[in-house]
């Protein structure tokens, strides 16, 4: 048996801000439905957090994506109610409120509207953090 090696520590390089790329969200309905797509994916897993990603990439690749923000609502509702932190809690709710409101903004006659104002009335009643 060989005997161990020692192995050197060295700290990680820094990366580079040069070379870390923000994406550019330019107006792509066909990247908006494949983010919408696997938001269903991870919504169907149950993995809220993970949809709700999905849902905020599809809205950014298209922002008059109404059924997006539908499901952006949904998902951050779900994410809230297994929220411990009131405040992180609270805010999922208001990101809930928001996306419900876009999409009644771009959708007002929409499959879900009246789901969606039903969903604002209740969110509306949610008393907050003191």
């Amino acid at each position: 048996m060989a005997p161990a090696q020692e192995v050197e520590y060295r700290e990680p390089q820094e990366e580079d801000e040069d070379l870390v790329q923000e994406t550019d969200y330019a107006f792509n309905p066909v990247q908006a439905a494949k983010e919408y797509k696997v938001g269903g994916f991870y919504w169907k897993k149950k993995n809220f957090r993970a949809a709700a990603g999905r849902y905020e990439e599809a809205v950014k690749w298209d922002p008059g994506f109404a059924d997006a923000y539908w499901r952006l609502g949904q998902a951050k509702e779900k994410v809230a109610e297994r929220e411990l932190d009131q405040s992180k809690r609270q805010r999922m709710l208001d990101e809930a409120r928001s996306a419900y409101e876009e999409y009644l903004e771009l959708a007002p006659d929409g499959n879900d509207a009246k789901r969606a104002r039903k969903r604002l009335t209740e969110l509306a009643k949610v008393p907050a953090p003191s």
